[in-house]
């Protein structure tokens, strides 16, 4: 489903999710960081984001995740302390840019997404998303099914694994 042209979350909205506690929305998008971007990370961008506090701000939906790279994977962390680097843009933007409808560029120079902070990361983490082979928000890919298939091999290797008839693996 395609989000309308110039869509944006509604100011009552936007007002009511700046409420709610920034460190769980961190959670949950480190975790599909995780899932689809750490893995294609190359070794001087992982070298790069290591220890640097890295911010979103969806400026219409009023919320900021806050995260880090600790050299194995992408980790929230505490909204207290200033950001190397932000990158804000409202949700529409960030939704175009994940699915690789819009270009970053074009989104800066038409002031539509901001990077403040650490200018040179900044520009790593854009070229390092220009790098990936894949939308990042390709539907398909977060179908239940499709995400199970990926989350198997990890939970395999911890025992939790999926359950064969008769109890045996």
């Amino acid at each position: 489903m395609q989000p309308l042209p110039n869509f944006a979350v509604p100011r009552p909205l936007g007002a009511l999710l700046a409420r709610l506690p920034a460190y769980p929305g961190s959670v949950m998008l480190v975790t599909a960081l995780n899932l689809g971007l750490a893995g294609q990370l190359q070794g001087d961008v992982r070298q790069m984001l290591l220890g640097k506090k890295l911010r979103i701000h969806v400026r219409d939906a009023r919320l900021t995740f806050d995260f880090t790279w600790n050299g194995e994977a992408f980790a929230a962390c505490g909204a207290g302390a200033p950001a190397d680097l932000t990158i804000s843009a409202g949700s529409y933007d960030f939704f175009q840019l994940a699915q690789r409808r819009e270009d970053p560029d074009t989104l800066f120079f038409s002031r539509r997404l901001s990077m403040e902070g650490d200018t040179e990361l900044g520009l790593v983490v854009k070229n390092a998303l220009d790098a990936l082979e894949m939308p990042v928000l390709e539907i398909q890919r977060w179908m239940p099914r499709r995400l199970l298939e990926r989350l198997a091999p990890r939970q395999g290797s911890a025992g939790i694994g999926p359950r064969h008839p008769g109890g045996n693996p």
